[in-house]
């Protein structure tokens, strides 16, 4: 079953059910406001290339975080995302709510990139939550990973996206699962710990929050990659 994310983006493979609170998750507050920060994100944006120091770091904060047994039930899915091609520093970007290496990692990724930390960007007054049920401190937890992510995607927003994508539409579930098992990690340490089926409809808003903006050149990606493997067979 899918979950539904807003402008046609859908997640297949998901567990559960809960599309339809989907859109009622976060704040009208802080769905603009990242919108907005993407928007800003991938003005700033530049082309550069990857220094060794960098993709050695990110690929040390892996090994650190499968080499303990406690993150095993997330293997899977992670190896599910290597499949895929996904960069190794959104898988970090998703993971370091959770894990301080993986955080470190990513923030060394971004500065070195010229963007200053998630924490730095964060508002604080943003609640994430239309209730306002969460507690300051989990509030910008969340909002300081859900920018993180944002800064990652901005780098190569579309080449890292459309390696997530099963077709024109459709994310890869393992994205929206992982995210979940991250989310009720983060929760559980926090001895607030809530079921995988409930945190589904708000984890796929949050990545609805994430994707959302950079899907324009996701698609104009995808649709590049098309065309040329037209060409290549015309050319045969």
């Amino acid at each position: 079953m899918s979950e539904e994310i807003i402008g046609g983006l859908d997640v297949d493979g998901g567990p559960g059910e809960g599309g339809s609170e989907v859109s009622e998750q976060l704040s009208e507050n802080a769905r603009q406001k990242f919108a907005a920060a993407a928007a800003a994100m991938q003005q700033i944006k530049r082309e550069e290339k990857q220094s060794k120091k960098r993709d050695d770091q990110v690929a040390k904060a892996i090994i650190q975080f499968l080499g303990d047994e406690g993150n095993a039930h997330l293997f899977t899915l992670i190896a599910r995302l290597v499949a895929r091609n996904c960069p190794s520093i959104f898988i970090l970007a998703i993971l370091s709510l959770i894990h301080e290496g993986c955080q470190q990692a990513v923030q060394e990724y971004l500065t070195e990139s010229g963007h200053k930390s998630a924490e730095d960007a964060v508002d604080e007054s943003m609640a994430l939550m239309k209730t306002g049920e969460l507690d300051p401190d989990i509030n910008k937890a969340l909002v300081a990973w859900i920018t993180r992510m944002q800064m990652v995607l901005s780098m190569s927003s579309g080449k890292i996206i459309a390696r997530l994508m099963v077709d024109e539409k459709n994310i890869d579930g393992s994205v929206l699962q992982l995210t979940t098992f991250v989310l009720q990690d983060f929760f559980e340490e926090r001895n607030k710990a809530m079921p995988f089926e409930k945190l589904q409809p708000l984890t796929a808003s949050i990545m609805q929050a994430v994707l959302q903006p950079f899907m324009k050149e996701a698609r104009k990606v995808i649709a590049e990659a098309k065309a040329e493997e037209e060409d290549d067979i015309d050319e045969v």
